[in-house]
């Protein structure tokens, strides 16, 4: 018998029992659309962080002071403060690859404009700062080295500060008080966004770092160097470099930890994405459990098939039928029942994700390669649980067969 014909042998055996062959394509349709959903949603999850981690900038490292201890009691990440600017510019000329570095420093204040107030983070950077962050200016420009060098009371602010402080009106030109110290607003920043641990990255006022030593802190310490990379390929290099000098610069002995911390955007964005990477991986884990059960429906309802139709199977044998005529009828029908329940079911998992998107604002992207291993893998559980009982109905003896009632 040609392949054709047992396959439309198989397609009639189907279709004569349609509510049965539906309900089995049921186990299979859940479990495909679980996997293709929870595929996509993982996948936009893992999209987004990325998204977000690339605001950072391109090849960004970043230094932290590190923490102390004082009569066995530990501060915070942070808490050392032994970060210097004079470290900043050490990393900027003795360490190979960097092409910008940026001190930073941060403090909160409230802003004032008019009868409007807000309160917010204002950082002290470099003018390096934008282009480390790789960070465009929508309107007006950034401060310059002279404005560092007289840590000139100058400001660029982001988006959320421009509509919380000045709504409708043009910000640029404007003087705003931070901390009663009138500064100049010269520059806004295009909207970034929230960052990768939620924050408004567009929540912020950045001035030059030595006015908010001079002006507005007082301190000499630096919260954070920012330093950009030549090149992707050179950062586990250049994160060495900068070790290694940080701790020649801070004296530290051999037997003594680190007293700062040096994150480069690689590390940041293994980091944020492990939570991701776990979810993807359990919710497809959970949703091939539909996939398993569907299988195991195929099965049940294959073997019931081949009991109910012991005297068809007997009379095709006797009649000529090879058992590899057999075993193929029972096998296309499993694989069809599975086949058509995978594409139903990526159908109805695209659907509810494009619903989960729409409805829920949650993220979701499924890819070409996710669908097509969603119906090979439903095909190939068709293939698997279809097998025993296409076995055994090969191996019916056509006498025992025809006698059966």
């Amino acid at each position: 018998m040609t392949p054709l014909a047992t396959f439309n042998l198989a397609l009639r055996a189907l279709q004569r029992n349609k509510m049965r062959s539906t309900l089995t394509m049921l186990g299979i349709v859940i479990g495909v659309g679980a996997v293709v959903a929870m595929v996509g949603i993982g996948n936009g999850a893992k999209s987004q962080v990325e998204a977000q981690i690339a605001t950072l900038g391109q090849n960004v490292i970043l230094i932290f002071p590190g923490s102390f201890a004082t009569s066995g009691v530990q501060s915070g990440s942070g808490g050392a403060g032994t970060l210097k600017l004079e470290d900043a510019k050490a990393i900027e000329e003795e360490v190979p690859d960097v092409l910008a570095v940026s001190p930073g420093t941060r403090i909160s204040s409230q802003l004032g404009y008019g009868n409007q107030n807000w309160a917010t983070s204002v950082s002290g950077e470099s003018p390096e700062y934008f282009e480390i962050r790789q960070w465009e200016i929508v309107a007006g420009a950034g401060f310059t080295e002279q404005d560092v060098r007289s840590a000139a009371k100058v400001a660029v602010i982001g988006a959320t500060v421009e509509r919380q402080l000045f709504g409708e009106e043009d910000a640029v030109g404007q003087i705003m008080r931070v901390r009663n110290v009138p500064f100049q607003v010269i520059g806004i920043l295009k909207a970034k966004g929230t960052s990768v641990m939620g924050s408004d990255q567009d929540d912020v006022v950045i001035v030059p770092y030595t006015t908010v030593m001079k002006r507005l802190s007082g301190t000499t310490n630096l919260r954070m160097i920012s330093v950009q990379c030549a090149s992707e390929d050179r950062t586990a290099a250049v994160v060495q470099n900068i070790t290694d000098l940080m701790r020649q610069r801070h004296r530290l002995g051999p037997d003594r930890e680190n007293d700062f911390m040096v994150r480069s955007q690689q590390e940041i964005a293994e980091m944020a994405t492990a939570t991701s990477r776990v979810l993807r991986l359990l919710l497809g884990a959970i949703a091939s459990v539909s996939l398993i059960v569907g299988g195991i429906g195929i099965m049940n309802i294959m073997l019931v098939s081949v009991t109910e139709r012991t005297r068809e199977i007997g009379i095709r044998i006797a009649l000529g039928a090879h058992g590899a005529d057999i075993l193929s009828q029972f096998l296309i029908e499993a694989v069809t029942l599975s086949s058509l329940g995978g594409v139903l079911g990526i159908l109805i998992g695209l659907g509810t994700s494009t619903l989960l998107s729409r409805f829920a604002g949650w993220p979701t992207l499924t890819s070409v390669d996710a669908i097509v291993v969603a119906f090979l893998f439903s095909a190939a559980v068709g293939v698997f649980f279809g097998l025993y009982p296409a076995k055994k109905a090969a191996a019916l003896d056509p006498i025992d067969a025809l006698r059966y009632e």
